[in-house]
């Protein structure tokens, strides 16, 4: 199970996932691949389509996008044409320049309460993080 959905079970009401684009320039497929999953994501299969993007990130092109919007059942002609939306484009350009503005570099990249996380991903790390942040915000309620 990938480490997210590990730390979603175990903290399934303190933690919210906020996924954000960051099609990184030096992939040729990055920013395609970015609208084909927010167009997968019209159809209720954002994770599903995101999670073959990344098993399949050195292998993209228009291709595989195909070849996953098959595998994944969708409406290939609402699909073709959600790739091509011009408010959808505006979000990813948008998202790319916000993790600019936060020295965000590749992907993916974690954030633990608008904190960069820089240790090695692992449950561990991850969990000392989430529980140093929790228990910070209970005690700020606490004061408060």
């Amino acid at each position: 199970m990938p480490l997210l959905e590990q730390l979603l079970e175990k903290y399934p009401t303190e933690l919210r996932v906020v996924f954000k684009n960051f099609p990184i320039r030096s992939h040729k497929y990055a920013f395609t691949s970015a609208m084909a999953a927010l167009a997968a994501g019209q159809q209720g299969k954002f994770w599903e389509f995101h999670d073959e993007l990344f098993k399949n990130y050195n292998r993209l092109n228009d291709q595989k996008i195909q070849e996953i919007v098959k595998q994944l059942n969708l409406d290939q002609t609402k699909f073709n044409e959600d790739t091509k939306s011009p408010v959808e484009a505006a979000r990813v350009r948008q998202d790319y320049e916000e993790g600019i503005r936060l020295g965000v570099r590749g992907t993916p990249t974690v954030f633990i309460n608008g904190k960069q996380f820089r240790k090695k991903r692992s449950m561990k790390n991850m969990e000392a993080v989430i529980n140093e942040e929790l228990k910070a915000g209970k005690a700020k309620a606490a004061t408060q």
